[in-house]
């Protein structure tokens, strides 16, 4: 009996120890910190659930909008009245699918393009670029393959490329190279050749349904919903979103150290069930956590003769948790750097801001133009990161344009509110009627030159 109670003695101490050593509570401070970095983790999720939700409001496809599961296109690049979507792209017609596999897969048809570069980046809802058919990767025949969801176990037809999603539901942001407004009638072409059934209707015909539409649904920004969202609503909606959208493999350390404030994937949230301490931490969290996200949107990347670069941390992030909320606070569905990079510069050569009432020149040596496997261009922004009227109604240049050549085979290219003269007009790009401005360089598919940081674009310099 005496060794029986030393026994339940034993047993009784060493309870407190176990528990202590499986999930130790975190002090005040501690807390504050999960909670912050677990807002920083779960951002992403929430932004794509919130933009699903906002692109699917609609009974049949209308670019950007489209019901799930089907296929949105773009018919013409936008112009200078275009104010929603910030950095607009004069290079590629958009094709968008927000897809949900989690019932069955899906089976995606691709005509051949002709040798036309296009790229179909699928992101799963971590924002994880995880599968790009196109050119780059796939070549530009016919083909035929299936985003399939986690722990699907069935069989495809024949010749079905298989990919799996790593999350239930994700996102498709296709890119099709347009070489100007008459190029239109081609990629609409290839557009119209592509086709999305489910599994079962594979091989069958198939009438997409229509969508259903919730006219009491928040149709702003997603990014502005998320703002305003209180710690109860944020990370209750992150919690029913890892249901059907598990973590990757490498994220048990983050996940550990959120289950030690109450949050564990797969399980619903609830902020009152929390302790006093846990709570005003995740209280808390929003107003720490945000403005980190947005400072590390507005970080540069390298900077190089006054163009800022980001080689690294697009399109794939492993476990670095912030800057992939930054990129899906600002610029969700970035590609990763194989497929294109963006140079951006704000300043000329001397760091002055670009002004639209001075002159420029972008000078590239002979042998020196983007070396890409696709194609560049240069983009013209105004100080809203938008299109602006000018009197060609250009907005960006590059090398599909009948650019002139130097005598030495160097190439200037010429940055200005007035024309620079008949002769130069084919290498001009207009600024803006007033106001400072901002220019982007797309490089699509560039080089090993690029992605090692070996070429370098030009300064930006004044000659006024």
């Amino acid at each position: 009996m005496k060794n029986f109670l030393r026994f339940t003695a034993l047993v009784l101490w060493l309870l407190p120890l176990a528990a202590s050593l499986g999930a130790q509570a975190p002090s005040v401070q501690e807390a504050r910190e999960i909670a912050r970095d677990a807002y920083i983790y779960a951002y992403p999720l929430v932004i794509m659930h919130l933009s699903r939700q906002v692109a699917t409001n609609v009974e049949k496809p209308q670019f950007p909008l489209g019901p799930i599961n089907q296929l949105a296109h773009a018919r013409s690049f936008p112009d200078a009245s275009m104010d929603i979507i910030a950095s607009p792209n004069a290079d590629t017609l958009y094709s968008s699918m927000n897809f949900d596999v989690s019932n069955e897969p899906l089976i995606i048809t691709v005509p051949d393009s002709g040798g036309r570069y296009f790229l179909l980046p699928f992101l799963d809802e971590w924002t994880d670029v995880f599968t790009v058919p196109g050119k780059r990767t796939t070549g530009t025949r016919a083909q035929t393959f299936a985003i399939v969801g986690p722990g699907w176990e069935g069989e495809l037809p024949a010749g079905v490329t298989r990919y799996d999603s790593p999350t239930a539901s994700g996102w498709m942001g296709g890119r099709v190279q347009t070489n100007g407004k008459a190029d239109y009638e081609a990629v609409y072409k290839f557009q119209q050749g592509m086709k999305v059934v489910p599994l079962s209707a594979y091989g069958k015909p198939y009438t997409p349904p229509k969508g259903a539409v919730d006219p009491k649904w928040d149709m702003s920004p997603p990014v502005d919903q998320v703002a305003k969202m209180d710690a109860e609503t944020f990370f209750s909606l992150f919690a029913e979103g890892t249901k059907s959208n598990p973590p990757h493999a490498h994220d048990y350390p983050i996940l550990d150290r959120m289950k030690r404030i109450g949050i564990e994937p797969g399980k619903s949230f609830s902020l009152d069930d929390q302790p006093n301490a846990v709570r005003e931490a995740l209280e808390a969290a929003p107003a720490e956590a945000l403005p980190r996200i947005v400072a590390a949107w507005k970080m540069p990347g390298t900077s190089v003769n006054g163009w800022n670069i980001n080689l690294t941390g697009m399109g794939n992030y492993g476990t670095n948790y912030l800057r992939r909320a930054a990129v899906a606070y600002g610029g969700l569905g970035a590609n990763v750097p194989e497929d294109a990079v963006y140079p951006t510069t704000f300043t000329d050569a001397d760091g002055e801001p670009l002004r639209s009432d001075r002159r420029y020149i972008v000078h590239f040596d002979r042998g020196q133009l983007p070396p890409v496997r696709a194609f560049w261009s240069l983009t013209m922004y105004n100080d809203r990161q938008l299109f602006a009227d000018n009197p060609i109604d250009r907005f960006a240049i590059g090398d599909r344009d009948k650019l002139e050549l130097n005598p030495d085979g160097s190439l200037d290219l010429y940055i200005q509110r007035e024309s620079p003269g008949p002769e130069k007009e084919s290498n001009w790009l207009p600024t803006p009627a007033s106001g400072d401005f901002s220019l982007m360089m797309r490089l699509y598919w560039p080089a090993l030159e690029v992605l090692d940081g070996s070429w370098e674009p030009p300064p930006v310099k004044r000659v006024d």
